[in-house]
C-alpha cells in the first residue's frame, strides 16, 4: 500500500471517530501517523520538483508583514497606500499573480509589506495558486488579515488555510522538549498540571510518528495536536492583526452592529480613502513589539533622527550585532541612559535588555 492510500485510510478512520474526551488519545495517534506520512509525501514531492515550489521573497527591513485576504478584498490598494508601491489594482479576482513587496516607513522602522495573491478555501490543498501563495506567509513576522466589510466571516477560512500549512496564528511555541535517543523507549517528565494528554498517550503518539526512543519534558498543559507540532519541527508561530476594509461603503449603525456581532477585535479601515491608516501603522508597530534606541557616538550628541529599531526583549548584544557583526568582539563596555538603567550612563553587560528610547554608547 502506497503513501496516498495510507493517508486516505487514516483520514477515513478519523472521520468515523467521534470527537470526545475518550477518543482524544486515539485521534492523537492517528494524527501523528498522518503527520509522518504527509512529511514523507512532501519530502518525495520536493525531491521530484528539485526543491521548494513556493514563492521566494528576500526578507528586508526590520520585519515582514504579509497581507492575507480573499481575492478582491483590497490588499493591493492597501499596500499602495501604506508603502507607495505600485501593485496592480483592479476590480476582479486574482489581480495579484505574484508576491508584491513594499516598504512601510513608520517611527524610524522600515517594515517590509508583502501583498500575496488572494487566498481561497482549499488553497492549502493546491486550489487557486495554493501552497505557492501560502508559502510566502511562512516568512511573516505579522499576518495582516484583511476582511471585506460585507464578508467579515471569512477570517476563519483564511486562518484555517494557513494552519493547514504549518502556521500557528496567535499561538506561542509549546514549552515541550523532545530529545531523541538511540534506545530506552519513551520517557515523560514534568506532567504536573497537564490535563489534555497523559503519559501513555504521549508514548503512543511518539511511536505513531516513528520516534520510539525519546525523553519528553512537558512544562505546560498541551494538547496532542501541540505535541505533534513539536515533533514536526516546521511550525511557524505568527501574531495576527485584523482589519475590515471598505467601511466607506457602510453607515455607522452597520459598523456598530458588526463590532457587536464579531467575536474578534478588528480595526475598521478604508484603503481607498485612507481612513484609519495612520492608526493601522501604529498598530503594526506595536504588534511587531518594536522599540527604538538611539546611538550616541563617544563625545557626540545622540542621533535622534535615525533610531535603531529592535524587538522588545532584545539585548545589548543584539544591538551590537546590528551595528556591526564583529563589534562585540572589540567591545570593552557599554553605557546606557534611559528607563532600563538605575542612573544615566550606567555600564551594562551584553545581556542587558534596553527599553524604548534608551540611549546607547559603545566603547571599544
Amino acid at each position: 500500500m502506497g503513501i496516498p492510500e495510507k493517508i486516505k485510510r487514516i483520514k477515513e478512520e478519523m472521520r468515523r471517530t467521534q470527537i470526545n474526551k475518550a477518543t482524544e488519545r486515539h485521534l492523537g495517534v492517528l494524527k501523528a501517523r498522518l503527520a509522518r506520512l504527509k512529511r514523507m509525501q512532501e519530502e518525495q514531492a520536493s525531491k521530484r520538483a528539485g526543491g521548494n515550489a513556493g514563492y521566494s521573497v528576500k526578507k528586508g527591513g526590520d520585519a515582514t508583514v504579509v497581507l492575507l485576504g480573499l481575492p478582491s478584498v483590497g490588499k493591493s490598494t492597501l499596500l499602495n497606500h501604506l508603502t507607495g508601491s505600485n501593485s496592480k489594482v483592479a476590480a476582479y479576482n486574482f489581480t495579484t499573480l505574484t508576491v508584491i513587496p513594499g516598504i512601510l516607513n513608520h517611527k524610524g522602522a522600515r517594515v517590509q509589506v508583502l501583498d500575496i495573491p488572494g487566498i481561497i478555501k482549499g488553497a492549502s490543498e493546491g486550489k487557486g495558486l495554493g501552497k505557492r501563495v501560502l508559502s510566502a506567509a511562512r516568512s511573516a513576522d505579522l499576518l495582516l488579515v484583511m476582511l471585506d466589510v460585507f464578508n467579515p466571516d471569512s477570517r476563519e477560512i483564511l486562518l484555517d488555510e494557513v494552519r493547514a500549512i504549518g502556521i500557528r496564528p496567535d499561538e506561542a511555541m509549546p514549552r515541550v522538549n523532545v530529545k531523541k535517543r538511540s534506545s530506552g523507549g519513551v520517557t515523560v517528565t514534568d506532567l504536573a498540571g497537564v490535563t489534555h494528554v497523559d503519559e501513555e498517550g504521549v508514548k503512543q503518539v511518539l511511536r505513531g510518528y516513528g520516534q520510539p526512543n525519546a525523553h519528553v519534558t512537558i512544562r505546560q498543559d498541551i494538547t496532542y495536536d501541540q505535541l505533534i507540532d513539536v515533533l514536526m519541527k516546521n511550525r511557524v508561530y505568527v501574531p495576527t492583526l485584523t482589519v475590515v476594509n471598505k467601511i466607506d461603503m457602510v453607515d455607522q449603525s452597520y459598523l456598530a452592529d458588526l463590532k457587536e456581532s464579531l467575536r474578534f477585535e478588528f480595526l475598521p479601515i478604508s484603503a481607498d480613502n485612507d481612513v484609519n491608516l495612520d492608526r493601522l501603522k501604529d498598530q503594526i508597530f506595536r504588534k511587531l513589539d518594536f522599540i527604538r534606541v538611539y546611538m550616541k557616538p563617544k563625545g557626540e550628541e545622540p542621533d535622534y533622527d535615525e533610531p535603531m529599531i529592535i524587538r522588545n526583549g532584545d539585548t545589548v548584544e543584539d544591538v551590537a550585532d546590528k551595528v556591526h557583526r564583529r563589534l562585540k568582539e572589540e567591545l570593552r563596555y557599554t553605557r546606557i541612559w534611559g528607563r532600563s538603567v538605575r542612573f544615566g550612563g550606567q555600564k551594562v553587560r551584553l545581556t542587558h535588555p534596553p527599553m524604548d528610547e534608551d540611549i546607547i554608547t559603545f566603547y571599544s
